[in-house]
């Protein structure tokens, strides 16, 4: 579904933009609001998007609540909306854990995998479907001749889908288990999803892949505003797949003039910390491998990083030790812009889980998505497409930095910096792209297949590009990306102003 306009990014877009309208409403009673809102948002007698309205306002509400970082309810709860509603409006409010919800009332309890013969049965007379079956499963109905499954004996291997001319045969899967590439989705004893929170790292390809919009992350769109309202210097630092998610027309210069309107300080491309990482990891993997690890792998994606750490324990110090770009952009702010809040603002669900480490949370404020964001222009009814533009625009960071967006696109910086520090030195590079495809990847690693290898991996496939907080589809992202990074005015991650201030920044 990425990259279709459906009615669940209608809701969402709503309510992202209530929630923030919320926040700047500093004359009315949240509680009542967020109770009057379900109503507003659903109005009306008949249901918009599904049969029943009152189902509708309820799931509404779980999401409005999810949205204010409050946690998310079963329909078992007898509570209003605002129940512990001051719990969003704390100084320090950080996400907690689970950070990707399942709304049950909205789950459409889909079966986990099933495989079954379609009305497109021709009962052809090769019925290589029955051949294929390992465990005979596959028997012909004499009275038609079409094909029969025995669910009993069904193993689930798709194999007679595979070998039918017709595709009379297919396979279902429940469509956020098939995007998790963690296998962390089943089944509870009513047949919903059920999210087991040991194996999620957050990446939230579930949410996005859910038809029924019924998995939600929580957001701090409520507190980043506040923030700014009780007078804190809050500053911006955007990730590098920024170019193009507000609109085709939306400059860089014209963003900066956009978030300053909203009452930020200043705004800092993370492309500068990814110039960082880059530098970083490359005086690391030249250092370490193959002497003291037998490969390294990047550590720029937290979902990728994390599921490394999860599987495969005794290779953990085989994932690079340097600071993502959000930290040491935010730490690069910090040091320069003392008693700061910085807010990460970016395309990944993550990035929030990262944020949540005791670690990071000195240096990050708040994790904001790009959807989030432009709920909060939306509030403020900001075309950002029509400001005047800012000649200075945002940094200068250079294009291997701003690549890090696109899969690939982190090792290649990498190797950038090792060829101009060391030119003899010899570097090989393997990547993977979603988590499955990352899972294999360290499987191999593990075998030995890429000793003395950089290993990249990213949670989404495309990239950060195709982040869960995205807004157009990843083809078109890539090509933004590429287009803005060419525009840098250095090539290389080493070559920029703030390389000269890593040393400080990692000590």
């Amino acid at each position: 579904m990425r990259g279709v306009e459906t009615r669940i990014q209608e809701i969402r877009r709503m309510i992202f933009r209530e929630v923030a309208r919320m926040a700047y409403d500093t004359e009315n009673s949240v509680a009542a609001k967020i109770e009057e809102l379900p109503y507003e948002i659903i109005p009306g007698e008949v249901g918009n998007f599904r049969n029943d309205v009152f189902l509708e306002r309820a799931i509404v509400g779980e999401r409005l609540r999810l949205a204010m970082g409050l946690p998310c309810r079963s329909a078992a709860e007898h509570a209003p909306l605002s129940d512990n509603i001051a719990l969003a409006d704390q100084a320090e409010t950080y996400y907690t854990p689970p950070l990707i919800n399942i709304i049950k009332f909205a789950c459409n309890a889909c079966a986990e995998k099933r495989v079954y013969v379609t009305e497109g049965c021709q009962g052809c007379l090769a019925h290589p479907c029955v051949e294929v079956c390992p465990k005979k499963a596959v028997t012909l109905d004499r009275t038609n001749g079409r094909s029969v499954i025995d669910t009993e004996k069904c193993i689930k291997c798709g194999k007679c889908a595979e070998v039918c001319s017709y595709n009379a045969i297919i396979v279902q899967e429940r469509p956020c288990a098939k995007a998790c590439g963690m296998d962390a989705i089943g089944s509870d004893e009513n047949g919903k999803a059920e999210i087991d929170s040991e194996k999620c790292v957050s990446c939230g390809q579930c949410l996005v892949n859910c038809p029924f919009g019924a998995i939600s992350d929580k957001s701090q769109i409520f507190q980043v505003i506040r923030a700014m309202q009780s007078g804190e210097r809050v500053y911006a630092a955007l990730a590098p797949a920024f170019v193009g998610q507000f609109g085709a027309k939306v400059t860089p210069g014209k963003l900066r003039s956009a978030m300053k309107m909203l009452g930020f300080a200043d705004i800092f491309e993370v492309a500068i910390g990814a110039d960082l990482c880059a530098t970083q990891e490359a005086e690391d993997f030249v250092q370490e491998v193959p002497n003291k690890l037998p490969f390294m792998a990047t550590s720029c994606c937290p979902a990728w990083s994390s599921m490394a750490k999860k599987l495969y324990p005794e290779y953990r110090e085989c994932i690079s030790m340097a600071l993502t770009p959000m930290t040491l952009t935010a730490r690069l702010i910090k040091e320069q812009h003392k008693n700061a809040k910085v807010v990460f603002i970016g395309p990944c669900a993550a990035k929030k889980l990262e944020a949540m480490r005791k670690s990071v949370r000195s240096e990050v404020d708040f994790v904001l998505t790009f959807e989030e964001m432009m709920g909060i222009f939306e509030a403020k009814d900001i075309d950002v497409a029509s400001l005047t533009e800012e000649v200075e625009g945002i940094n200068d960071a250079s294009e291997d930095g701003r690549n890090f967006a696109v899969s690939g696109g982190v090792a290649q910086s990498v190797v950038n910096v090792i060829q101009e520090r060391y030119p003899e030195r010899e570097i090989k590079i393997a990547n993977a792209e979603g988590l499955r495809d990352c899972r294999k990847l360290l499987m191999m690693a593990k075998a030995g297949k890429y000793n003395g290898y950089l290993l990249e991996g990213m949670g989404c496939p495309g990239g950060c590009i195709a982040g869960a907080g995205t807004m157009q589809s990843i083809k078109k992202s890539q090509n933004a990306v590429k287009k803005y990074a060419a525009q840098a005015n250095h090539k290389n991650s080493n070559e920029t102003e703030y390389v000269k201030e890593l040393n400080k920044l990692v000590d």
